[in-house]
């Protein structure tokens, strides 16, 4: 670990100009290289207290043994400069995109006297008309031999072609009529050209045309009592609209854009690219890339945006690239693009219409891709054993955390407060074993405080099943009988139907495998989502509890950093841990647990409605009054007779809907419907009711959910 003061360069000696830096170890390999509008400005920024800097950009400079930068003219230099020493250099801080390898085209080559069409990679050639990218050359491939029994354009190789012409037999495509075998002079070098040039327009977009005039080539042929060449034009109609569905418009305009879209966390990021050619959506590419350094979304596309057109140009540049953030500033890139295809190039947010729509499933397409990422790297056993005995070494664990269970607290503005408990065992979910908690101790927001009651909660209940079943030794597969309990599951309701005040002995306490049940298994590894104040929260409460053979830490979501009990200075796992990630994966699952239950909790209370609450009425019958009577102010005027009008509403159940919104009637004031004169003053609500929205007052005291379904 190198001290950047050693070789931090005098201010006066570096040059207030654009220009490209590389920071090299004491090996003199270059570790990391940057570009600056300012090389003062910038470089100053990495040599201030190392407290003071992000844990990757801390980690590089004390890595890093000099450095040294390159003054050039202007900032889109800088950027071409920047992107060609990361491709020599491969400095191992920069963002490296994964899969970083040249996507295939459909080409026809329109340079030569008997046009081919070919999968090719690389560097454009001149004289050579491009397709796509697609993702896998087999997708070029299935959309070819569609088109070929329509455009029996040649696709051999050089050898395979003279070979033909030397002993006048073409090949097998000849002979089954998917090429028209110039080869053998079947067709002049003229009329093959001509078949290249509308292969070539019905793969930009030209297609309504073309199908117009096979369709009539096909009626006329069929008046003429020509069925077969008939039968051949309905095939070829048919193949030529297979391979359009493959390429489906997205864009009516028949735009030519590249859309960009990021996922990413605190560890990792994704990036998906959408080339859309003609209006079509002709391929797409994905990366995955570690974030060795700290950066954000706009540094991130404009990364994206290197390695995508580094190579390129011409036509391989669209007129437009849509991102989700512009770089900063984005003049230079914008600039260096507009070089890069030698015309104009509109780099921006799309803001509306489809443009927008196609953009978030580019963004869902990143974003799956990083949970498949993510999915795979967990899957791996060594890797898991590895995480797991990372965490024990970091925590002072005596063994490794082979059940860990994470907390995290979710609300709207300290309305609907509940709280998540997800499992992992041997590193990987175990979704049965999740739970989901209402605050009951307090209104309003207070993570601490919420954290102390869940801690409290789920432990206490661990030590109540624990009293019931009485100790059992090491090693034993099974536990003695004692009733079961309600848990709440990820979908809802009890386990069993059993109730919390159940009668002991109501229901066996063993799984068949011999474990025991519900909140009676603990955990060797407590995590709570947040820092010092909430692991502090947790450790109280187990104390308080007489726990002291559970380890607690938190993971705080800024500089990932782990925080254990009575410390005031967290524990700083490497970037590159696989413990880090397995805590980070622990605690981002708890959170979308705890808001996914915070929004179905919301929701329910914003739909909620006086039938929700009437006994016997189901969702099915409660729609179908609704839909009989229109609403539920022509409801609430109905008579009893008329509410058993209703199918499946008997007039038990219409006496008890009429009691129900009669409680529930809005407040106003009485009228005497004979005279219009206003009566006696009357209550705002029924007793034992609140007001609720829009003017309805609703009960007291009623569930919002199941009884058993919280713990």
């Amino acid at each position: 670990m190198a001290d950047p003061s050693s070789y931090r360069p005098k201010p006066g000696d570096i040059p207030d100009t654009p220009g490209v830096y590389r920071f090299r170890d004491e090996h003199r390999r270059v570790i990391y290289v940057g570009k600056a509008k300012s090389l003062r400005q910038r470089l100053a920024n990495y040599f201030q207290d190392l407290a003071g800097l992000h844990p990757r950009t801390r980690s590089m400079v004390t890595t890093a043994a000099s450095v040294e930068w390159t003054v050039v003219s202007t900032e889109v230099e800088a950027l071409q400069l920047e992107y060609s020493w990361i491709k020599e250099y491969d400095p191992r801080f920069n963002v490296k995109y994964r899969d970083d390898k040249s996507y295939p085209y459909l080409a026809v080559t329109l340079n030569e006297e008997f046009p081919r069409v070919q999968v090719m990679r690389g560097h454009k050639k001149k004289g050579v008309r491009y397709f796509g990218p697609y993702a896998h050359a087999w997708a070029i491939r299935d959309t070819v031999d569609l088109l070929l029994r329509v455009f029996p354009v040649r696709t051999c190789s050089a050898g395979v072609f003279k070979n033909a012409a030397r002993t006048g037999r073409p090949c097998l495509l000849g002979y089954i009529d998917k090429c028209s075998a110039p080869c053998v002079d079947r067709v002049s070098a003229g009329e093959h050209r001509e078949l290249a040039e509308e292969f070539c327009d019905f793969m930009a977009g030209r297609t309504g045309t073309y199908l117009r005039r096979l369709e009539t080539r096909m009626r006329d042929a069929a008046e003429e009592m020509e069925y077969e060449r008939a039968a051949r034009l309905r095939d070829d109609i048919e193949a030529l609209k297979k391979a359009m569905e493959k390429n489906a418009v997205v864009l009516a305009d028949a735009t030519d854009a590249d859309l960009v879209a990021v996922a990413e966390d605190e560890l990792e990021a994704a990036v998906q690219i959408f080339h859309v050619r003609g209006g079509r959506v002709r391929g797409q590419r994905g990366w995955v890339t570690d974030k060795v350094e700290d950066v954000t979304t706009a540094a991130l596309v404009e990364h994206a945006l290197q390695q995508l057109y580094g190579e390129e140009k011409g036509d391989a540049v669209p007129k437009e690239v849509l991102v989700p953030a512009l770089p900063d500033p984005v003049e230079p890139v914008q600039q260096w693009l507009t070089g890069r295809r030698g015309s104009a190039v509109s780099l921006r947010i799309p803001q509306r219409g489809d443009k927008k729509a196609l953009m978030e499933t580019v963004q869902r397409n990143a974003q799956q891709a990083l949970v498949l990422h993510k999915t795979r790297r967990a899957s791996d056993l060594t890797t898991r054993s590895r995480a797991l005995e990372e965490v024990a070494e970091a925590l002072g664990l005596d063994s490794a955390p082979l059940r860990i269970e994470c907390y995290d607290i979710s609300h709207l503005q300290g309305d609907d407060v509940v709280a998540s408990m997800v499992v992992f065992e041997d590193g990987l979910q175990r979704k049965s074993e999740y739970r989901r908690f209402q605050i009951k101790g307090f209104e309003g927001q207070d993570d601490v405080r919420s954290m102390h009651e869940v801690i409290t909660r789920r432990f206490r209940r661990y030590l109540s099943e624990k009293e019931r079943t009485g100790e059992w030794a090491d090693g034993e597969d099974t536990v003695p009988a004692a009733p079961d309990a309600a848990i709440a599951t990820p979908g809802g309701g009890a386990v069993n139907g059993t109730d919390p005040a159940a009668p002991p002995g109501a229901n066996g306490f063993t799984e068949d495998d011999g474990r025991p049940k519900r909140f009676a298994y603990p955990p060797q590894l407590v995590v709570v989502d947040g820092g010092q104040p909430q692991v502090a929260a947790a450790r109280r409460a187990l104390d308080e509890l007489g726990i002291d053979d559970i380890a607690v830490c938190g993971l705080a979501k800024r500089l990932e950093e782990v925080w254990v009990p009575d410390e005031d200075d967290p524990v700083v796992l490497p970037r590159s841990s696989e413990g880090l990630y397995l805590l980070q994966r622990v605690r981002d699952e708890a959170h979308r647990f705890a808001i996914t239950y915070q929004r179905t909790k919301r929701a329910k209370r914003l739909r909620s409605g006086p039938l929700d609450d009437v006994p016997g009425l189901g969702e099915t019958r409660k729609q179908a009054v609704i839909k009989h009577f229109g609403s539920v102010k022509r409801l609430r005027s109905a008579t009893i007779d008329q509410i058993c009008e209703v199918p499946g509403i008997g007039r038990k159940t219409a006496e008890t809907i009429a009691a129900a919104l009669a409680l529930a009637a809005p407040a106003a004031p009485a009228v005497n419907t004979a005279t219009g004169e206003i009566m006696e003053d009357v209550d705002d609500a029924a007793p034992g009711t609140t007001a609720g929205s829009a003017g309805v007052s609703v009960p007291t005291g009623v569930p919002d959910e199941r009884r058993g379904q919280e713990r």
